[in-house]
């Protein structure tokens, strides 16, 4: 007779290297890789064609390494306990193996559904971390230390060979038509896959990251100069723990080297490096509070926008037409590419949060549609962070002509991407209305006063803020959420001048 099966259940986790659930089973009886392509999961509103595009080049690519070794990735549709419950009737499950996800609210409880089934079925559910994220924490004290910890233990390397299964397995990899997403073009996205992480790693850590620190802020330089390995973690064809290595590596090797150019490499190495743990660090938020998804982290500040976005402001700024001229091509660059820098993303927000005063929950299901590289645990705690509802940080309400100005100085990235303000005089590029010949601009006037709605806005913040309670409940907070070692001040305290701030987790 057949051995049950170990199931080795591939979620965001699409590598086989440092794939620790895929060498415990493989250790233990034949294998069965599996991917869900799970239909509810793709209607949820933060899902987009342009992720699934990222996601089946990935599974595509795993799936040929999986065959390579003996037993290819195996792709069904459909629900997790369902399919589960198929193959353990026709099969046998000895074990179901996987790593722990960080996810929305959706597959936070899909997971507790599964928990309850594999229980109910007898069925152990062997689920291992693969990021710096720790399940069930008591406490935030140590957690940068165990970060540490835990990338640096060795890189697992994939198991030799799997035991073939038959052919009876289905294989294909389902299109975006299939699960029922509308067509999302995105011309200009990375290309998936494990092959593209490593040499995308490979090309920052010996070519494109020399002045990371330095110009990861404007999008003229950003999308070079970051490291662009975001959508790779979050679709996990490259390991946290791998980048963590490389990097220290990389660092490890400049030293002793005075040139000015190992100097611009150690201060980029070492902001680098800071990042992965930030990117953690946010992501823990969410583990701990599952709730920041939907809810204002602060209760002070419910109600203080409309629940309901106003239809026409949500809707140029979702189509980069609010007469800004860099925000609206911001926005135009991320539909392209699907990626953005940090500090652009966070003017996004805030525009939309203080200027336009719309609600950051729609707002922010835009932006997840738009990554590619959407991180649950990341975008919903900066989300609430640029829009200033969490308590703890300091309000930042972006400028966005100042921010223009600073960013985009001669107006190349503006010109590329809102062609309407081409022939606008580069002093005024930013700030087209002032233009003698505005006019004739197929471009439309701003929106809004941007001065006056940040003023009001900041108005109504500070009442929340030196209201009644308010510092009690922030302290709290900051006491389950604020960093202990990177930067982020907690209630009360002042930032140190240069330290990092949340303007990072996203640029790696």
């Amino acid at each position: 007779m057949k051995r049950p099966l170990q199931v080795v259940w591939f979620k965001r986790d699409l590598r086989l290297a440092d794939h620790r659930p895929l060498v415990l089973a493989a250790e233990q009886g034949p294998v069965l890789p599996l991917y869900i392509a799970e239909l509810d999961l793709w209607a949820q509103d933060d899902a987009s064609a342009r992720q699934w595009a990222f996601a089946a080049e990935c599974l595509a690519e795993l799936q040929a390494a999986l065959g390579a070794l003996g037993q290819p990735l195996c792709v069904v549709r459909g629900d997790v306990v369902a399919v589960l419950s198929r193959i353990h009737e026709r099969h046998g499950i000895a074990a179901l193996w996987s790593h722990e996800e960080t996810g929305g609210g959706w597959t936070y409880t899909r997971d507790k559904a599964v928990a309850a089934w594999a229980r109910a079925a007898n069925i152990p559910w062997q689920e291992l971390p693969q990021t710096g994220v720790i399940r069930r924490l008591k406490t935030r004290h140590g957690w940068a230390r165990a970060w540490d910890l835990r990338m640096a233990e060795p890189v697992a390397a994939p198991p030799a060979a799997l035991e073939p299964l038959g052919s009876d397995w289905p294989a294909r990899i389902p299109g975006a038509r299939d699960l029922g997403l509308a067509p999302d073009p995105c011309p200009q996205r990375l290309t998936g896959g494990r092959v593209a992480g490593l040499a995308t790693l490979a090309s920052f850590l010996e070519r494109r990251g020399r002045d990371y620190r330095w110009q990861m802020s404007s999008p003229v330089t950003a999308f070079d100069a970051s490291s662009r390995l975001s959508p790779h973690l979050t679709w996990g064809t490259l390991s946290l723990r791998e980048v963590a290595q490389a990097s220290q590596t990389r660092l490890k090797g400049l030293r002793g080297d005075e040139s000015a150019a190992a100097r611009s490499w150690r201060a980029s190495m070492i902001s680098f490096t800071g990042r992965q743990h930030w990117h953690c660090h946010f992501m823990q938020k969410l583990e701990d509070e599952p709730r920041i998804e939907f809810e204002n982290l602060h209760p002070a500040y419910n109600g203080l926008r409309p629940d309901v976005p106003d239809a026409d402001r949500l809707a140029a700024w979702v189509a980069g037409r609010t007469g800004f001229p860099f925000v609206d091509a911001c926005m135009r660059a991320l539909a392209a590419h699907g990626w953005l820098n940090f500090r652009m993303r966070a003017m996004l927000v805030s525009f939309a949060s203080y200027q336009l005063w719309l609600p950051w929950r729609a707002t922010g299901l835009h932006l997840a549609r738009q990554f590619v590289d959407y991180e649950p645990g990341i975008h919903w705690s900066q989300v609430q962070m640029q829009s200033g509802t969490t308590g703890i940080n300091t309000m930042r309400v972006y400028n966005p002509v100042k921010q223009g100005h600073d960013q985009d100085a001669e107006g190349a990235f503006v010109r590329r991407w809102v062609p309407e303000v081409a022939d606008v005089p580069t002093p005024l590029i930013h700030e087209p209305w002032l233009w003698e010949g505005a006019a004739s601009l197929a471009y439309p006037p701003p929106i809004v006063d941007h001065a006056k709605a940040a003023a009001a806005a900041r108005q109504a913040l500070h009442a929340v803020r030196t209201g009644a309670g308010h510092r009690t409940t922030a302290s709290r907070i900051a006491e389950k959420h604020g960093s202990r070692k990177a930067g982020m001040p907690m209630t009360g305290q002042k930032s140190r001048k240069h330290a990092p701030t949340a303007q990072l987790a996203l640029d790696l």
